[in-house]
């Protein structure tokens, strides 16, 4: 089964975060352009909570950071498998080396207008399931909530340092993150399309997690270490929260990026696939 979360839009101006998370510190240099077509390795905006570095107030502060998509762990030797770490499952996320310490303590909010999944036509599946070789027509479909709120994807972040670097050079430490991940709704969307698919399961068996604003502050706060108590932030959100449509197959590939992206369609391009 392929990996999601691997694509998804993100295209609020940083002012607009800013007052949706209660943000506190933020960095005008910092700002991304609009991107409807993120992809791994890219920088994308990450809310999380830390103290302000050489900061004496040791409070934890309500940030808006530019980070890395796929997670390198501080103890890597090179940074070459960021690329595959995007996502991390929420059933297992507690105990695997590569995540259980930034799930302890450094959690974020990846902030996106939703998310792409690709479902493949059903005359394909047959094909494969038969064992003949052909490149399956598939068919993107953009999810988002159903009341145009932010989607809150849950993810973690992680410092990595580049030894090869002297300290002072600008990228000595590099900052990265990954997309938590769940298993999708099996309950009915908020709003189906005419036709395709009436699940979030239908279109793939994950999603990213997404926080609910009444779990924002707990998910990010740093003094929670204890991992059952995280654990049970870790529960999906309420069905019938989202909703999905199809788009242009132009978003498969990656160097396509616009807001005409994410157009709904009237109909599937590749034809019927449920």
């Amino acid at each position: 089964m392929a990996r999601m979360c691997g694509r998804y839009a993100s295209s609020r101006r940083p002012e607009d975060l800013a007052g949706i998370f209660e943000i506190e510190k933020w960095d005008p240099e910092e700002t991304l352009a609009p991107d409807y077509n993120v992809a791994p390795t890219k920088e994308v905006y990450a809310v999380l909570d830390r103290p302000l570095k050489d900061a004496e107030d040791p409070r934890p502060v309500r940030q808006l950071r530019k980070l890395k998509w796929g997670l390198v762990p501080s103890w890597s030797k090179t940074p070459e498998g960021g690329a595959r770490m995007i996502n991390a499952r929420a059933e297992t996320v507690h105990e695997k080396p590569s995540y259980k310490r930034a799930f302890s303590s450094r959690r974020c909010i990846i902030p996106a207008d939703g998310y792409y999944e690709w479902v493949t036509a059903a005359a394909e599946r047959e094909l494969e399931v038969e064992g003949k070789k052909k490149r399956p027509r598939k068919q993107p479909y953009f999810v988002l909530p159903a009341d145009g709120s932010v989607f809150a994807m849950a993810g973690l972040y992680e410092f990595w340092r580049d030894k090869t670097l002297p300290d002072d050079h600008p990228q000595a430490w590099w900052v990265t993150c990954s997309v938590i991940t769940t298993e999708a709704e099996t309950g009915p969307l908020a709003v189906a399309p005419a036709e395709g698919p009436r699940a979030l399961a239908d279109i793939h068996p994950r999603m990213p997690l997404m926080l609910t604003p009444d779990r924002w502050d707990s998910w990010l706060d740093p003094s929670r270490t204890d991992v059952e108590d995280l654990r049970s932030l870790l529960a999906p959100p309420p069905p019938g929260l989202m909703r999905a449509y199809p788009v242009s197959t132009a978003v498969s590939n990656v160097r396509n990026n616009g807001p005409e992206l994410l157009k709904e369609l009237e109909g599937p391009e590749e034809g019927t696939l449920f």
